[in-house]
Parts: C-alpha cells; sequence; structure tokens
C-alpha cells in the first residue's frame, strides 16, 4: 500500500489550524481509515485475485470475469479516496502557511525602527502564529469542506455502483473467451464484506464531520457578526451613536408655538384681572 508517513506528517500540521471538529475529523482519518487500511484490510485482501476461482479450464478466462466484477481493487479504491479527501485540506494548509509567513514578515517589520509608521497589521495570526479562520482564510477553509463533502459522497456513490456494498461467494460470468456462463468464486465474502460496511461507515462519520463543521462555521460566523454590531451601537466608543444632536422638526415647531400662544394668553389674562381688583380697591376706599 505504500508509505503514508509524509501525507500524515502533513495532515498533522493541519490540526493547529483547524477547528475542533476539523480535529475529531482528521482523528477519525489516522485511527479508523490509515491506520485499519493499513493494519487490517490489506492482508484480508492481499490473495484476492489468487483466491478467485472459476469452474473452467479456458485459459483467461479467469482474469477476464475477475477484471469485470472487480474494475479497481477495494484497496487501490480507498488509498485513492483517502488521498483525494485529503487533497483539499492540503491545499488549505498550503493557503494557511502563505498567510503565516507572510504576517510573521509583517510582524518583523513593524517591530523594526520606523515600523509603527506602516498601516498594515497582522490580521490572521496572533503573536504564538495560531491563525484565527476569518475572512479570506475563512473561505478558503469553507471552500476546501465543500470540496471534501462532494469528494467523499462521489466516492461513496461510486463504491455502490462499482461492486454494491456486500460481497458474495459466487459471481456467473460470461466473458470471452469464457466459453459459456462460469460460476466464479470469491474467497473469505463474510471477512471482506465486514471490511467494506467498516470503511463505508467511517466513510459516512468523515462526510457527517463536514456537514456539522460548515454549519459551526456559518453559524459562529453569524453570531459573532452580530454580536459585533450589537456592540458597536451601545458601546461608549461610539459616543454620538448614544447622544446624537436632534434637529427640531415642524411638528416639535408647532407644538412650541401653541404653547408659547396659551402662555401668552394665561399672562394677559391674569393681569387684567389683578388690574380689576385693584381699582375696585382704590374705589372702595375713597
Amino acid at each position: 500500500m505504500g508509505d503514508w508517513g509524509f501525507l500524515s506528517t502533513l495532515l498533522d500540521k493541519v490540526q493547529s489550524h483547524s477547528t475542533v471538529i476539523g480535529k475529531i475529523w482528521m482523528s477519525v482519518l489516522f485511527l479508523f481509515r490509515i491506520m485499519v487500511l493499513g493494519a487490517g484490510a490489506e492482508s484480508v485482501w492481499g490473495d484476492e485475485q489468487s483466491g478467485f476461482t472459476c469452474n473452467t479450464q479456458q485459459p483467461g478466462c479467469e482474469n477476464v470475469c475477475y477484471d469485470w466484477t472487480f474494475p479497481i481493487s477495494h484497496i487501490r479504491f480507498w488509498v485513492l479516496q483517502i488521498i483525494f479527501v485529503s487533497t483539499p485540506t492540503l491545499v488549505y494548509l498550503g493557503h494557511a502557511m502563505h498567510i503565516i509567513q507572510k504576517e510573521n514578515k509583517l510582524r518583523e517589520q513593524l517591530l523594526s525602527p520606523g515600523g509603527t509608521r506602516l498601516v498594515k497589521v497582522p490580521k490572521y495570526t496572533d503573536e504564538r502564529g495560531k491563525v484565527k479562520i476569518k475572512g479570506n482564510l475563512l473561505g478558503s477553509y469553507l471552500t476546501q469542506l465543500v470540496v471534501k463533502i462532494l469528494i467523499e459522497a462521489g466516492f461513496i456513490v461510486g463504491q455502490y455502483y462499482l461492486y454494491g456494498f456486500v460481497m458474495v461467494p459466487m459471481f456467473p460470468c460470461s466473458k470471452k473467451p469464457c466459453p459459456f456462463t462460469v460460476e466464479c468464486y470469491m474467497s473469505r465474502p463474510t471477512e471482506k464484506t465486514i471490511f467494506i460496511i467498516f470503511m463505508l461507515v467511517v466513510a459516512c462519520v468523515s462526510l457527517l464531520l463536514n456537514f456539522i463543521e460548515v454549519f459551526y462555521l456559518l453559524c459562529t460566523r453569524v453570531r459573532c457578526g452580530s454580536r459585533a454590531r450589537t456592540h458597536k451601537v451601545t458601546s461608549a466608543e461610539n459616543p454620538a451613536s448614544l447622544s446624537a444632536p436632534r434637529w427640531p422638526t415642524a411638528e416639535d415647531s408647532l407644538k412650541q408655538n401653541k404653547m408659547n400662544i396659551e402662555l401668552e394668553s394665561s399672562q394677559s389674562i391674569g393681569g387684567s384681572m389683578d388690574g380689576a381688583k385693584e381699582e375696585k380697591r382704590l374705589l372702595s376706599g375713597h
């Protein structure tokens, strides 16, 4: 099957630049796909073609029937599946490493003499080099998740159409150069069926984790965006939004004029009544 060390090393670097769900997906990939494929499945399918026998002595018939029954070996199919599913993650790793390298150079320029005059500041990484998944990096992360979902679903459907999910012990074959319909038999079909179902369940779990991670990132992004907008409106850093000057409207002017007229009327009535009382007092005194 080959050495998985190089791929494992690259995928291990992704864990420090992924979400919690992404780390779980990586653990499932390592433990239940790569390790199981290398430790158990390869030995089960080791004698795959040699254990495939047909009830005929016609030269070439067994090879043709085996190729017709299994266009591609299960082991090679799963190896291709793991490589194709891991490729979008490796592309995201390259993007993340490029951003880290660029922002490290920017941080060095800020620390250098005259660096404080720079307008740009590190946006995606902190002082420890940890990546913050936002902006363009968030778009790259979501894109690789969507691509992984499509690839994973495509391989599951492809496996079903190639040879199904259950290994039957007997395969009828009538391909040339077989002289008639011959019966071919596969060794250890039950054991191979268990491995097929196990790898199928693991693939479905990985697919589900990808869906959960997409919704997790979208919900977190929406919640953080709404929280930032609320903070901007109610924060003391933006007092203009709290106590902004209010210009008088036409309705306010009409109300003020009405109040002034009523006040003047009450003052004139009160003054005339006071004058009448004073005049009456003076007449009665005389």
